[in-house]
């Protein structure tokens, strides 16, 4: 069930109005915050399954005087039933494969692996029987 929660806040100032918005904001089920009123001191919570007493007592301790003013439900607008549109036949018409005369000008399948062998070349003044690790 949808909700309107109208809070009347004391916010003197812009960095009040912000903080106030941001504490309600965070609070859970809460869909969308505005500020209205005469003297632009009222918020207008609109959500899901929120605590309306819970939220003006936020308020009251993060930002100043609260007063909760009125918790109403929201109304969805009448819906007009909406007419199915009724499928059009639709023929399908399998595709034609092109012929093939010679398959060894198509090729389907990986190409062939390729394989490549690299010797070690040791190049070094040292004995060339020794073993090339030096941390024996």
């Amino acid at each position: 069930m949808k909700q309107k929660i109208v809070i009347k806040v004391q916010m003197n100032c812009e960095k009040c109005k912000i903080k106030a918005m941001k504490i309600v904001a965070a609070t859970e089920g809460v869909e969308s915050v505005s500020v209205e009123g005469k003297d632009n001191d009222q918020l207008v919570v609109i959500g899901d399954r929120v605590d309306s007493t819970t939220l003006t007592s936020k308020l009251r301790k993060k930002v100043g005087h609260a007063e909760l003013v009125s918790v109403n439900e929201v109304k969805k607008p009448a819906e007009k039933p909406v007419e199915k549109a009724k499928p059009e036949k639709v023929e399908v018409v399998p595709e034609k494969k092109p012929k093939v005369d010679n398959s060894e000008k198509f090729y389907t399948g990986c190409p062939p692996a390729q394989v490549f062998v690299y010797e070690r070349v040791h190049h070094c003044e040292c004995e060339s029987n020794a073993d090339p690790c030096s941390i024996l």
